[in-house]
């Protein structure tokens, strides 16, 4: 802990280890839930990243392989991918418009977004039941007020 003191001087010291343990807690949060979560794809024999897919496309038909990738946060070639396994699976397609690409579910994928998204959905809201809504939306704000932060 010295040693994170060191780098951060301008901070004091109740700070510093409250901003320490706010992001293992943050960290451990997420874990939690993404394993909790991962249990769920498994059931429709789906990853997070192939959930991600399906739940960004469902609702915009036509996005191109980069607006993907940018939302989704990964590299053209992770997507690439990813995409290219989906399409053998079935649960996507890229349709050609002018000089790119458009994603779009097949009826497949749409039935199975239409199936895992509401579930899903249910999930991360039973696992976020223990805080009031007043709290959750407390939550949001400052998790934004985070990311733009580090934007």
């Amino acid at each position: 802990m010295d040693e994170y003191h060191e780098h951060s001087p301008h901070l004091k010291r109740g700070v510093r280890l409250a901003s320490v343990l706010a992001w293992v807690r943050l960290a451990r949060v997420f874990q939690k839930i993404s394993a909790i979560s991962a249990r769920q794809f498994r059931e429709f024999d789906l990853s997070q990243a192939q959930f991600d897919v399906l739940a960004q496309i469902g609702p915009a038909e036509g996005l191109t392989q980069q607006e993907l990738a940018r939302k989704l946060l990964v590299t053209k070639g992770n997507i690439s991918q990813l995409l290219a396994r989906m399409e053998q699976h079935g649960l996507i397609e890229r349709v050609q418009d002018g000089r790119c690409n458009g994603l779009h579910l097949t009826a497949t994928g749409r039935e199975l977004a239409h199936t895992v998204v509401p579930q899903h959905e249910a999930l991360i809201s039973g696992l976020l039941a223990p805080l009031s809504e007043d709290e959750q939306r407390e939550l949001l704000r400052l998790l934004r007020k985070l990311d733009r932060g580090l934007a």
